[in-house]
């Protein structure tokens, strides 16, 4: 069987040289650490060999990984001489991701702010997760992407905060919080997400014992679990309080979560620009009592 190795996890190879680390390369990739530690043990488990070792507290070359270097370095080059050779054009199309919960809102300012600068190229948008669209904008399958970043230390340009709130059905919103004998139930996203992470620590710092009781892969899903009663949702987003469910003010405050944009590497700079112009000056317009998004 055949072995082949992949552009982008070459170039995610390279970038670690050349930034100095994990972390910096993360930024300069536009991807999430754990996407960009992913993309090396991919690389090692074709190659069958540890590109990294421990060296204290940060990782460095293996001599294999010097010499994977070097190789990664050539096939780069020329990848990307054989591309300028072949005159491959810039796509007619850009492409949008944003996480669900701002789609409705801001993707028509997108859409309308990138008609106007952009009137010869077509816009299409990939509706999904943000570590779906984190990878998606790495691979280059996604030109940029709105994604949310709960911990606030992930790559990317910040657009805005967007306040957090604890949602239930009209029915839970009577049930006790105050005894951490009872058991919280929460309806989450599936894992890995921020949310559910600084849900289960906010809740577990005020003394309860959680249990979640559904999950979903989807906004959709996570509301509907909400509506039947099933749990209380952390939820951030745009444009009011979902139908159907009711805040609860009495659990603790979840603060903010950063909308981020990523762009893919080597995207025209005036797209990307102009993509975030619209995003900052949406939020900025928009009155913080209608920042209860959907995330």
């Amino acid at each position: 069987m055949s072995i082949s190795l992949d552009i982008e996890h070459l170039r995610t190879l390279v970038a670690i040289a050349e930034s100095g680390g994990f972390t910096k390369a993360a930024a300069v990739r536009h991807i999430s650490q754990p996407a960009l530690s992913q993309h090396v043990r991919l690389l090692e488990r074709t190659l069958k060999r540890r590109l990294f070792e421990k060296d204290g507290r940060t990782m460095r070359f293996t001599p294999d990984g010097e010499r994977v270097l070097v190789e990664a370095r050539k096939i780069l080059a020329t990848h990307d001489a054989s591309l300028a050779l072949l005159e491959v054009a810039n796509p007619t199309t850009i492409t949008v991701g944003c996480v669900e919960h701002a789609v409705e809102q801001m993707l028509p300012e997108l859409l309308h702010a990138l008609t106007q600068a952009f009137p010869e190229t077509g816009t299409r948008f990939e509706i999904g997760r943000s570590t779906q669209l984190y990878d998606s904008v790495a691979k280059g399958s996604v030109d940029l992407a709105f994604v949310l970043d709960p911990s606030g230390q992930a790559a990317g340009h910040q657009v805005g905060l967007l306040p957090l709130h604890w949602y239930a059905s009209p029915s839970r919103t009577t049930v006790s919080t105050a005894t951490t004998a009872d058991t919280f139930n929460l309806v989450a996203f599936e894992e890995p997400c921020g949310l559910r992470e600084r849900a289960l620590a906010l809740l577990a710092e005020a003394g309860h014992q959680v249990e979640v009781t559904a999950t979903s892969t989807t906004l959709e899903g996570v509301l509907a679990g909400v509506r039947a009663g099933l749990g209380t949702a952390l939820l951030p987003g745009i444009g009011g309080r979902p139908q159907g469910v009711v805040e609860r003010s009495s659990l603790p405050a979840a603060g903010t979560a950063h909308l981020r944009m990523i762009a893919r590497r080597g995207l025209d700079e005036a797209v990307e620009e102009t993509a975030l112009a619209t995003g900052r000056d949406f939020l900025a317009a928009t009155p913080p009592l209608r920042l209860i998004s959907n995330a």
